[in-house]
């Protein structure tokens, strides 16, 4: 069977795609790592790609882990690129990430969820079922705040204009993180939102089996 190497979510883990079903493939998660001091996104995804065994594999990512699947297809050979609620380069950032790097916000406003942000994180996610709800809030109190900070300032400044040519995108035309209008995404999802990857599986999954199967 195929593989398929997927990196998740901010702080996310394998559980971001459990319900994906593509044909034929196995999903291979790869594990964040804890950021170096001073390491930039380029030299991180290096480290990275070491959980990669194939020459030329296929990559998923998910929010996050689509912009680090975008360096590492820098890096080496890759089959195919798929993007889900992600973004393509720097130009598809939103507004506001673009305002919170420029003011430095980030560095200013603890990143830290708490009782009275957790229920703004969740309407960004889009996480309204009580499984989600629940799963986004595991997802929060076991992140690490070093590995939090780095990956919010390595997103919102994020520098990229390139694109692999064999990229599949797949957004939600509901996702509050990365506004559908500034995307151009291959497929769109219908009310999906950016948790759609729980919600919308089935959805997902077909435009996955339908672009896997073309070749």
């Amino acid at each position: 069977m195929k593989t398929i190497y997927c990196i998740s979510g901010l702080g996310a883990d394998e559980r971001a795609f459990s319900k994906l079903k593509i044909d034929g493939y196995s999903l291979r998660v790869i594990p964040w790592l804890m950021p170096e001091p001073g390491e930039a996104i380029q030299q991180y995804a290096t480290r990275m790609r070491a959980a990669i065994d194939d020459p030329e594999p296929i990559l998923m990512g998910l929010s996050f882990g689509g912009m680090m699947c975008a360096e590492i297809a820098k890096q080496i050979p890759v089959q195919k690129l798929i993007l889900i609620s992600s973004v393509k380069s720097s130009k598809e950032l939103p507004g506001w990430m673009k305002i919170v790097a420029m003011l430095r916000l980030h560095k200013i406003v603890p990143l830290k969820s708490s009782r009275l942000t957790e229920p703004i994180q969740n309407r960004m996610l889009g996480a309204h079922s009580d499984e989600e709800r629940l799963i986004a809030s595991e997802y929060r109190k076991k992140v690490n705040i070093d590995y939090t900070n780095w990956a919010v300032n390595e997103a919102v400044n994020w520098k990229n204009d390139w694109q692999h040519p064999a990229t599949v995108h797949i957004h939600g035309d509901q996702d509050h993180m990365f506004p559908i209008k500034n995307i151009k995404p291959t497929f769109t999802i219908k009310n999906g939102g950016h948790f759609m990857i729980m919600n919308k599986a089935a959805d997902i999954s077909r435009c996955i089996n339908s672009i896997l199967q073309q070749h």
